[in-house]
């Protein structure tokens, strides 16, 4: 299939009606100022910010946004009305509850946020009537990890040992359940609706501070000239820059909204290369090295909860079948990352020109 670069989206979204659930989290408000790059006219349905501070708030995205809705995806009727009313040509379903340890910490919570509220918004699809391109956005960690050392293909068994993951692999099968029974490919004309999922790897970059998550903890310890305290420094992950995935979604959108044969109705990883694939003490040797300071401390402790050692993606579908590709190296993702949190936290600068200045970059790095 042709590759697609960056310049080539902007046509495609240009004018387009584009809801995002799940716009006041991380990856959620890096996609709404994206699309609001690309010239889309951009909706958002979600609870508010999860934490404070939050790149939603300092980066000013609801200034993009066509509409800003609050609410809960667990509200089914709500839902309906939202998806209703905003008549999206794109939705790109990211609403979840993201972290490992809240998994465990409320696990009906994250059962019914992740799972119930993707039947949700499907369901709202079902009962609009109207054609879209749907995107659920779901984890590498939905796959059943039998810790190989190889990466998880697209076709592997779904799983979850603790209940976030479950939780992903129960998003996966709502999403083939609700393609096979309502939108089929094979009756697109009938339905007029795309529907495919996405698993990404582990993101990184600036505006994530939410729990449990590597850089947020790896940037607070810098600043405060602490040891970075690792508590599982040798587990191995696929890292990518949370501009990666973004692309492989808006380039799976873009394909779905040309032609939505069966073969892109369905799921894609979007993962780093293989040499981006390192471990945990890996990424914060990295960051002290690019910080200039700083040193980690394992604080490993085999009586908290279970974390899979090893986790790798295959990305060899989306690379062949849908042109994309990831273009930062590591260091570059982790260098874009702390440049970000300095600009926040020394600079005070503008921080939504500096979301559009990385963005702006990643996009000239796809184009050579």
């Amino acid at each position: 299939m042709e590759s697609m670069v960056m310049d080539d989206l902007a046509p495609i979204f240009s004018g387009k009606k584009v809801l995002v659930t799940g716009h006041t989290g991380f990856k959620g408000s890096w996609l709404a100022i994206w699309l609001s790059q690309l010239g889309a006219k951009v909706s958002g349905f979600s609870l508010n910010p999860p934490t404070n501070p939050n790149n939603f708030d300092v980066s000013n995205v609801a200034s993009l946004m066509d509409n800003h809705h609050i609410g809960d995806i667990r509200n089914l009727e709500l839902m309906k009305k939202i998806v209703s009313e905003e008549g999206a040509d794109i939705i790109f379903h990211m609403a979840a509850q993201p972290i490992v340890s809240d998994g465990y910490k409320d696990p009906i919570g994250t059962f019914d946020t992740n799972i119930m509220g993707t039947a949700n918004l499907l369901e709202a699809v079902r009962h609009s009537g109207k054609p879209a391109v749907v995107v659920v956005i779901s984890s590498d960690k939905c796959y059943e990890n039998k810790e190989h050392v190889w990466g998880y293909r697209e076709c592997d068994a779904l799983g979850g040992f603790d209940p976030y993951s479950a939780s992903k692999g129960g998003t996966e099968i709502v999403v083939s359940s609700y393609r096979n029974s309502f939108f089929n490919p094979m009756n697109f004309k009938q339905h007029g609706v795309s529907l495919a999922s996405a698993r990404a790897g582990n993101v990184l970059g600036g505006g994530d501070w939410a729990n449990d998550r590597i850089m947020t903890d790896i940037i607070a310890c810098l600043e405060a000239g602490e040891p970075i305290k690792l508590r599982n420094p040798n587990a191995i992950r696929p890292w990518q820059h949370v501009l990666e995935p973004l692309s492989g979604y808006l380039t799976l959108a873009a394909k779905l909204l040309e032609n939505p044969d069966s073969d892109l109705c369905s799921a894609w990883n979007f993962g780093p290369q293989s040499d981006s694939t390192v471990s945990v003490k890996n990424i914060a040797e990295l960051a002290i090295d690019i910080w200039g300071s700083g040193a980690w401390n394992d604080v490993s402790n085999s009586k908290t909860y279970h974390e899979a050692s090893i986790l790798r993606l295959a990305i060899d579908k989306s690379t062949s079948k849908l042109g994309w590709e990831p273009q930062w190296k590591l260091q570059t993702c982790i260098d874009k990352t702390i440049n970000w949190y300095k600009a926040y936290n020394v600079d005070n600068s503008d921080m939504l020109a500096q979301c559009q200045s990385d963005i702006a970059s990643y996009s000239q790095a796809r184009e050579t």
